[in-house]
């Protein structure tokens, strides 16, 4: 089992596709809680050059309290995690999370509808990329 789902874009800039992302998720209920520029923080701490690179932290209120409510430590899972990284083409890949992947080893199986119906929320906004 894959536990991602991405789509490649093209002919746009890497903040576009970051501002394409956020908007999308934004449409499906999602807010960016965290943003990690890892191409600057590995430039910062390691002095090493790497592409463009961004993680962003999406949650979903009312699912994730849903997900708290049924899992106390699920929070050790959330938020779900987006990445927007240049790929070796020069395009840009935004790959998603599956959460239904991520919760496997919990065993919950009130975490299963939950983590069904994010997965779906996900899913589509990278879709309509």
């Amino acid at each position: 089992m894959e536990y991602y789902f991405n789509k490649t874009l093209t002919n746009l800039s890497f903040e576009e596709v970051v501002d394409k992302t956020t908007l999308a998720l934004k449409e499906e209920g999602f807010g960016i809680l965290t943003e990690i520029d890892i191409k600057t923080t590995l430039k910062n701490k390691l002095d090493v050059d790497f592409p463009n690179y961004k993680i962003l932290g999406a949650c979903n209120p009312p699912f994730a309290h849903k997900a708290l409510l049924a899992e106390n430590k699920i929070g050790t899972m959330l938020p779900c995690n987006v990445i927007v990284r240049e790929t070796e083409d020069g395009n840009f890949e935004v790959a998603a999370v599956d959460p239904i992947a991520s919760m496997m080893s919990v065993e919950n199986k009130d975490l299963g509808n939950i983590a069904d119906e994010v997965r779906k929320k996900l899913k589509k906004a990278i879709d309509n990329l």
